[in-house]
């Protein structure tokens, strides 16, 4: 678990970055505490009463504070894969996320492409 918190981590130092790459291991151990930590603001919302109609409060702090680096990691994924941060707009539709998706659990190119060197520890199980 300490793992996923290095790569949340490292993608949370990266803040703002649309540039470079993100290997799967970054891009997903970033998704997985991503996860964590909106369920764990979902049952604080619940315990405490402050969740509304839609969303509660913890829980709507938890995702607009952490959603420019999911879009910047997702973005570095993309560029992993060779493709531009533009295929993003496919989240608009269902059968688009679940390209996205398939986009991001592929293997990123070993070699240098277009937006820069192999992820720093990407390996070829990565």
């Amino acid at each position: 678990m300490t793992e996923f918190w290095n790569y949340y981590l490292s993608a949370l130092r990266k803040y703002a970055v649309f540039t470079g790459r993100a290997s799967r291991a970054e891009f997903w151990g970033f998704v997985l505490i991503y996860f964590l930590i909106c369920i764990a603001a979902l049952i604080l919302d619940r315990l405490l009463g402050t969740a509304g109609w839609r969303s509660g409060l913890f829980l709507s702090i938890a995702e607009i504070g952490q959603l420019l680096p999911l879009i910047a990691v997702s973005v570095r994924r993309l560029h992993d894969t060779d493709r531009t941060g533009w295929w993003q707009l496919l989240m608009l539709s269902g059968i688009g996320l679940l390209l996205l998706i398939f986009f991001y659990s592929e293997r990123g190119a070993l070699a240098p492409n277009r937006f820069g060197l192999p992820p720093t520890g990407a390996s070829s199980l990565l």
